[in-house]
């Protein structure tokens, strides 16, 4: 059989183990980086760890490429939107403040710390962020201090870089808003009108907003939580603006809005049989999303027949050893999702 190759069957499910419990994790979204994600520890204490790993198609398995520190837990962490590689290789985590940092083997090192209390010792810690796609030198956070800023980056040229010394990445911020009653828990950038102005966020006072960069003096409510729940998360359609998803604390179904229709959700997708903790929409697809939960399950849904109510999702992952707190589909391996639970970190074909 010399000179006949017989080209190994790929596997469906690849795992890794971490050495800490997992929350926060991304996938790297650079063309030349496929199986990379990073992700972040969950240890109640100050020092917390973030961990770049990649997937070695060949051997099948995942290694750590750089670990590095980070104090109390990432609550998210993103790469770069940089679909085409041209941008330096960056990656965001919030917490204390936001931090952006350059990623190395075997050394990844801080770039910029973006602290907007200027004024005071105390740090309203960062719930969530959100790396505009369109626009990558602009990045949204949100604290519970009630507020959303939007700082601006600048990420100067590696070109010419004399000896590597010297951060390339330096950041303003540009605007700065009471966004919520209460807490603000997420923020995400939508890609309606060019993608750069347009962002929504939840809170603790269990509303949906919406603002618009260009027009700050007002926000529109796009949905409130009929008991008035804390609202957790949310994510926007990939493909269609109009859509975005959203989950309310200790709830089991996710909340299907339309921003044509304010305040009435369009569908809710409710197979879960304890809380759920994390949406993602397909990259690729206006009518898929998945959801994760406490009840171990990942579930994939098509919404196409929404307003119909949606019944059952038209897949199920349930072997997951535990409960799952954290999702991501990512953009560049649209036939992946990858999940969280315990120490695991798993990513499952699709």
């Amino acid at each position: 059989m010399a000179g006949l190759s017989v080209a190994p069957k790929r596997k469906e499910i690849y795992k890794y183990e971490a050495p800490w419990t997992l929350y926060s994790m991304n996938w790297s979204v650079r063309p030349d980086k496929r199986f990379r994600l990073a992700i972040g520890s969950f240890v109640e204490e100050y020092n917390n760890k973030v961990q770049v790993i990649s997937l070695d198609e060949d051997s099948a398995e995942f290694s750590a490429k750089s670990t590095f520190d980070h104090p109390y837990p990432t609550t998210k962490i993103m790469w770069i939107p940089d679909a085409k590689g041209v941008f330096p290789d960056l990656l965001a985590t919030s917490g204390d403040y936001l931090r952006i940092w350059k990623a190395g083997e075997p050394e990844t090192r801080l770039e910029c710390l973006l602290n907007n209390n200027k004024n005071s010792d105390f740090c309203a810690p960062l719930t969530s962020f959100d790396w505009n796609e369109v626009e990558p030198n602009l990045i949204g956070t949100s604290s519970i201090d009630t507020t959303c800023t939007i700082w601006g980056l600048e990420t100067g040229q590696v070109v010419g870089r004399v000896g590597g010394t010297g951060n390339c990445v330096s950041g303003h911020v540009k605007t700065q808003l009471i966004a919520h009653d209460k807490e603000v828990y997420d923020i995400a950038f939508s890609r309606a009108g060019g993608g750069r102005d347009m962002f929504a966020s939840v809170g603790a006072d269990g509303s949906v907003r919406m603002f618009d960069l260009r027009h700050l003096e007002h926000s529109t409510i796009i949905y409130e939580d009929p008991q008035h729940r804390p609202l957790l998360r949310l994510a926007w359609n990939r493909q269609d603006p109009s859509y975005l998803a959203t989950i309310s604390m200790d709830a089991c179904e996710v909340v299907i809005l339309d921003v044509r229709v304010p305040c009435t959700p369009v569908a809710r997708l409710s197979n879960h049989r304890a809380c759920v903790n994390g949406i993602a929409w397909a990259p690729h697809s206006s009518c898929h999303i998945c959801t994760a939960g406490d009840d171990h399950q990942a579930l994939i849904w098509d919404i196409q027949q929404m307003p119909r109510a949606i019944e059952d999702p038209i897949l199920a992952y349930t072997a997951a050893e535990g409960e799952i707190n954290q999702i991501q589909w990512g953009a560049t391996q649209p036939d992946w999702i990858a999940i969280c639970y315990n120490r695991s970190l798993e990513i499952l074909r699709v």
